[in-house]
């Protein structure tokens, strides 16, 4: 993937996302489930810090079956850009909202008796599509193992028939991501089961979905009718260990690329002190550039003094502290550094510190934090 000088002309920084790794990263997603159970794209955050309508317009493009959003106004974008797929709001929709979701065909998550008895007083038009988000376990969003005989009686009662559709049952995982520890999960899908056969028999057919990405790669008897892909989709790993475990059989490609530009080099003396509260001193001098990000764009106040950009093919340290806008960067190795230089900020498919892993792991943080927070202003260019 190349992109020209007039792609990013007048830009200080830009994000490159590759289509041809998105490609293969939602081949490899296809390639694991079978030809009759559908693959939502989690999108929510901006699709993960890769622009929330240029992602799944991509998603369109290779027929995933849904798209999963965090909320309706999420949602609402995806719809006045013409996306056309399904939509499933993973998060709280509030009241007032119901008849937009219903109007735009949008089906909204129920964890709670409140939301339902909200839906019940609701002055619809059409019935909102819904699916019942169960607690199997991670104790977040959803209904208890008790709730399953008054859940069930509730969506029986004709007045709120009437303003919905039960399109799905669903519930997550809290710890898929290590396979040396697979009880809670198998525990997780073991409870799942029961609210699945409760449902039948009482003869609800929902679509059936728990494993995200994490269990979609370690769980087989978890993909039921529907699977919910995200940081894989993206060409990053759910957690190390997970990578450790089939990163020798199954290949992903992280399609994001973080760019900027040197926008000034100058040689300080030896001794010379650096940044806000002059934490940084190059004893030897040497040659700095500026590059214009910082924090606001995304890039954490933590890796002040420790982090890495690439210039040149050359690993370059950060000096002293992350500015709001600005990085102070040590080039003294690099040859011919001027103004207009590229640097890569993020990105990559290894380990370095340039890359997502690398700053998670610089970090102790996950890679999920540090790819959602790219400042959505920042403009994605698809290639």
């Amino acid at each position: 993937m190349t992109v020209s000088k007039k792609e990013r002309e007048g830009l200080r920084t830009w994000i490159e996302v590759d289509r041809k790794a998105i490609r293969h990263n939602f081949g490899v997603f296809r390639g694991l489930i079978s030809k009759t159970t559908k693959l939502m794209a989690v999108v929510k955050s901006n699709a993960y810090g890769h622009d929330l309508i240029q992602f799944s317009k991509e998603m369109e493009k290779l027929r995933a079956d849904f798209l999963g959003v965090d909320s309706m106004t999420e949602a609402r974008a995806l719809r006045r850009e013409g996306v056309k797929l399904p939509i499933l709001v993973l998060g709280y929709t509030m009241p007032e909202l119901f008849a937009e979701a219903a109007e735009n065909d949008v089906s909204i998550t129920v964890s709670t008796f409140e939301t339902l008895k909200e839906l019940c007083h609701s002055k619809l038009r059409r019935p909102v599509r819904i699916h019942i988000k169960v607690d199997t376990g991670m104790h977040r969003q959803g209904f208890l193992a008790g709730d399953l005989p008054k859940i069930l009686g509730k969506l029986k009662v004709k007045s709120l028939k009437l303003k919905v559709q039960v399109e799905g049952l669903y519930t997550h995982f809290a710890a898929a991501k290590n396979p040396a520890f697979p009880k809670d999960t198998k525990d997780q899908i073991a409870e799942f089961r029961k609210w699945i056969d409760a449902f039948f028999e009482a003869g609800f057919k929902p679509i059936l979905h728990a494993a995200a990405t994490s269990g979609t790669l370690l769980f087989p008897e978890s993909h039921f009718d529907m699977v919910r892909i995200g940081i894989g989709l993206y060409g990053l790993w759910p957690e190390a260990a997970v990578k450790a475990y089939l990163g020798d059989r199954i290949r992903l490609h992280p399609a994001l690329l973080w760019k900027s530009i040197v926008t000034e080099v100058k040689e300080l003396a030896q001794g010379s002190r650096i940044g806000y509260d002059l934490t940084e001193t190059m004893p030897h001098g040497g040659t700095l550039a500026v590059v214009p990000v910082g924090y606001w764009h995304g890039y954490p106040r933590a890796l002040s003094s420790v982090g890495r950009v690439n210039i040149g093919g050359k690993e370059c340290r950060i000096l002293g502290r992350v500015s709001m806008d600005m990085l102070a960067v040590d080039v003294s190795g690099v040859r011919d550094v001027r103004a207009g230089s590229e640097v890569l900020v993020l990105g990559g498919n290894d380990a370095s510190p340039v890359s997502a892993e690398g700053v998670a792991s610089l970090l102790c943080a996950s890679w999920y934090e540090v790819i959602t927070r790219l400042n959505p202003l920042i403009k994605r260019i698809y290639k």
